[in-house]
Parts: structure tokens; sequence; C-alpha cells
């Protein structure tokens, strides 16, 4: 009984991992490198917060259905904003990835926090806190065939999608073809900039919905400032483990999320728990590094990975 707890933990530590790993692999296959996945989730996640407190404050009361609807669309619609500021920086204005990333990631908790101890002055709390009960209980509440809310299964479902589209449609084909060598697909007919344009919007949207999940279903509807963790790093080095394959970052995502609680199931001094939470990390290097040394092409990221893309240059 006790592995089969640590299992279903496993799972649900590893969903906000998920959307946010899968978000990113769809961008990464355009050939951006988006390190702002963190405050991207971190935006989603507040996002949904200010939907899911107006509608409880004002409506006569909760509504399931709609609490889901209201929070998701603030969730979908501030994460795309933060993408499009990422987009608009890196496609158009060709700014430098990698600090635009971090940046962003920074703008995020901050906007986050910003927003988050707003909502909990206007609410007249003492405590550091904002508590969302009724909306969460939406999310929260069970499905007949398991014991985890919805976006458990919305999470690998995303996941799967993405996985057949990027591998057997003609989208995915051209969006790969971008992130290979954006030169000979803009050669070839294919609207380069529109291709990462969506790809990082979506990607970020999907990543977003990480930052929903842990807020709305996860905590219970808990907004704490700073409470998100490391997690939005940790679904980036989703990624390099996956190999950019979103099926595989399902698992990846699970084994993280067990990695991530391990502590909680053996007994070991609170010296030592810090050591276990760095096991996700360990095992990205030792991945990266196999990777590395098989040198397999289906292994290695886009060629054009982190690079940005001057037509003039072809």
């Amino acid at each position: 009984m006790l592995f089969l707890k640590f299992l279903m933990q496993a799972v649900i530590q590893g969903t906000p991992l998920l959307f946010g790993a899968t978000g990113e692999i769809i961008t990464e296959k355009s050939g951006n490198l988006n390190l702002g996945i963190p405050g991207i989730m971190y935006v989603g996640a507040i996002s949904g917060v200010i939907g899911g407190f107006f509608y409880q404050e004002k409506a006569p009361y909760v509504i399931p259905a709609l609490a889901i609807i209201i929070t998701f669309l603030s969730c979908l619609l501030g994460s795309l904003l933060a993408s499009l500021i990422y987009s608009f920086l890196t496609i158009t204005l060709r700014a430098n990835q990698n600090v635009t990333g971090l940046a962003l990631t920074t703008f995020g908790v901050g906007v986050g926090n910003f927003f988050g101890g707003s909502l909990i002055k206007l609410t007249g709390s003492t405590t550091p806190y904002l508590a969302l009960s009724e909306t969460s209980g939406a999310y929260c509440r069970f499905l007949p065939f398991g014991q985890s809310g919805f976006m458990v299964y919305l999470a690998a479902l995303i996941a799967i999608v993405a996985s057949f589209v990027i591998k057997r449609t003609r989208v995915g084909l051209q969006l790969r073809a971008v992130g290979e060598n954006p030169a000979t697909a803009d050669a070839a007919g294919i609207n380069v900039s529109r291709y990462k344009y969506f790809a990082t919007c979506i990607g970020g949207m999907i990543a977003g919905l990480g930052g929903l999940f842990y807020i709305m279903d996860y905590s219970g509807g808990i907004w704490q400032n700073d409470g998100f963790g490391d997690r939005g790093w940790l679904a980036i080095a989703i990624v390099i483990f996956a190999i950019w394959k979103p099926a595989v970052a399902i698992f990846g995502s699970y084994i993280f999320g067990g990695l991530y609680i391990l502590f909680n199931y053996v007994g070991v001094s609170m010296q030592m728990q810090p050591l276990l939470q760095m096991l996700p990390y360990v095992v990205t290097v030792i991945v990266l590094i196999t990777v590395s040394m098989r040198k397999k092409r289906e292994y290695q990221p886009p060629a054009s990975l982190g690079l940005s893309y001057f037509r003039e240059e072809r």
C-alpha cells in the first residue's frame, strides 16, 4: 500500500512538470530555447488565481464547470501574453534567447508575487496566503476511474497528442524543419517566424497549465508567494531527460516527481533531504552525458536551438 501511495504521489507531483516539459519541447522543436518557462508557469498560476478569485468573490455561488472555464481561460491568456513577450523579443527583435528567457523568469515571478500579494491584501487576511477552496474544489473532484483530478489525465493526453503531431503530421514535419535548419525551411516556402511564434505561444500556454494545476489541484487552491519552488527548472531538465520527445516526457516527469518526494518515504535526516532532492538534476546530468557520448542524431536537440534566424544571411 505504501508503494502504491508513493506511485500516485509521484504521478501527481510529476503532472506540473509534464505540462512544463511538453510545452518546452514544442517550443524547442521550433529552434527557440525558452528558459522563461518557470516564469510563464508562475504567470499562468497567478492568472488562474486572479480569475478564480474575482469569480468566487462576485458570484452568489460557485458553479464548478464555470469556475474551471474561467480559471482555464485566465491561465491561458496570461501564459499567452508572457509567451508573446518572449516571442517578440527573440523572433522579431532577435534578442539573445538565453538572456531573454532568464529575464522572463524573473519578470514572471515578480508579476506573480505582486498580484498574489495584492489579492491577499484585498481579502484583509493576516496570513500570507490566499485560499480559493471553492474554486479548487472543482479541480479536486475525483473521477470515477481514478483518484486524481482531471488535469492529471489532461497532461498525459496533451503529451501524447503533441508526440503524434510532431512525428506524424505535416505541421510537425515543418516544425521540425524550422528547428533543424530554418534557412532551408524558408527556402522551401515555410514561414519560419510564424512557426516559431506558433510553437512558442502554444508551448507557453501548455506550460502555464502546469502552474494552474499546482495551485488549483496539488495545493488545494492555496496561493503563497514564492511557493512554486524549482518545478519550472525541473520541467526544463525533463526536456533533456526525454530527449525532446513528449511521450518520453510522461515517464520522465513521473520519475522526477517520485525522486522529488522520495525523502518523504525513506528514513533520512533533515540534513540529507536536500541531497535527495538533487537526484532529478543528477539524473539529468547523467542522461546528458550519455546522450552526448552516443551522438545519435535522434537523441540530439534541434540543430538551430537557441539561434536567432536572420533571413538576410540565408
